[in-house]
């Protein structure tokens, strides 16, 4: 009897270690989800079955992720029509930003309306990126004004949000801005958050009470060049990807990784392909070692934390999240598209 004890959880264990095993991916299927004349550079989750994005020409919208039905709508400022780049939500709203002079930043109010909650205006106004640590606190993020990166915080569930005094902030280098391609320049996890910049990353370790700078071995010689995209797989291990949009070609210092919650970064694959790409995520269950980015110039996939890479399609999008495992929806020019992964 003991034998067979032995023998039935020698059995178990090794059934355990198949079912964890993950097989690589080789392939990508693209299945249009909606298509329009705009360029869509935002998305994210309302729940497992409802897509948000937003884009330029003042639309916004979802897509029934089961019935495939698409709901849009306008939302101008008088007569402007913004471009809406960044979007968010706290479960218990949604939350959409525009780049350009006068910043917009809404969120869903009354019978189907848009409230607007944040506004400011100014020389240099330019915001990139928003996400929320949790129901009620958030951060929205962009480019340099007097002297400091804007940072824009919230900490009653995105009614109110009031910009940090530069004194709170390192002091800015080199017309230190920001990329707004994806809206995944900002990581928050748990009470960290990190920032890429165009010419490093901002650190904070309490929800953006406080801040350090942090450089990283990316280049970013030109206005044109820097970190796209970051992401964390935990508190420790973190993703870095870029390059150059406007010579896309150029693997090299665009790729840089963390094992030290973003103490230190060293570059991987250097001078390697991909090339530049607008966004980076880790594949969920893939242990941290599996890596889809993506950019105009195709989608590539790492299995081994971005050590070496493979081309999935040449296929372009701008911004892509995982919905689970092997399913991801992407976005860019006149398109959003399901993904899935073999």
């Amino acid at each position: 009897m003991r034998y067979l004890l032995v023998f039935l959880f020698f059995c178990s264990v090794i059934s355990c270690d198949q079912t964890q095993q993950r097989i690589a991916f080789t392939t990508v299927s693209i299945e249009p989800v909606y298509e329009d004349s705009l360029s869509i550079r935002a998305i994210a989750f309302l729940d497992s079955n409802t897509l948000s994005f937003a884009a330029n020409k003042g639309t916004y919208g979802t897509v029934d992720l089961e019935s495939g039905k698409v709901r849009t709508n306008v939302e101008k400022y008088h007569t402007l029509i913004p471009e809406y780049r960044a979007i968010a939500t706290n479960k218990a709203d949604f939350f959409m930003l525009s780049i350009g002079n006068p910043a917009l930043l809404y969120k869903t109010g009354d019978n189907g309306k848009m409230d607007l909650v944040y506004m400011e205006e100014g020389e240099g106004v330019f915001y990139d990126a928003i996400a929320f640590w949790n129901a009620d606190e958030g951060i929205a993020v962009g480019d340099t004004v007097d002297g400091c990166i804007s940072i824009t915080i919230t900490r009653d569930g995105g009614f109110t949000w009031t910009k940090l005094d530069c004194q709170q902030l390192p002091k800015s280098i080199g017309g230190e801005g920001a990329f707004a391609a994806s809206n995944t320049n900002i990581e928050v996890f748990g009470n960290d958050t990190w920032v890429a910049t165009t010419k490093r990353i901002l650190y904070s370790p309490d929800k953006g009470k406080t801040w350090e700078a942090i450089t990283t071995p990316v280049r970013t010689v030109t206005e044109s060049e820097g970190i796209f995209s970051i992401d964390f797989h935990d508190k420790n291990l973190g993703i870095a990807v870029g390059g150059d949009f406007t010579k896309p070609e150029g693997n090299l210092r665009n790729k840089a990784i963390t094992r030290d919650g973003g103490k230190t970064w060293s570059l991987i694959a250097d001078g390697n392909d991909p090339g530049y790409k607008s966004c980076i995520q880790f594949v969920p269950g893939g242990g941290g070692k599996e890596i889809v980015a993506i950019g105009f110039t195709g989608i590539s996939y790492s299995k081994d934390s971005g050590a070496q890479w493979k081309t999935l399609s040449e296929e372009g999008f701008y911004t892509l999240r995982f919905l689970n495992d092997t399913v991801a929806y992407a976005a860019g020019k006149n398109r959003i598209s399901k993904l899935t992964f073999k």
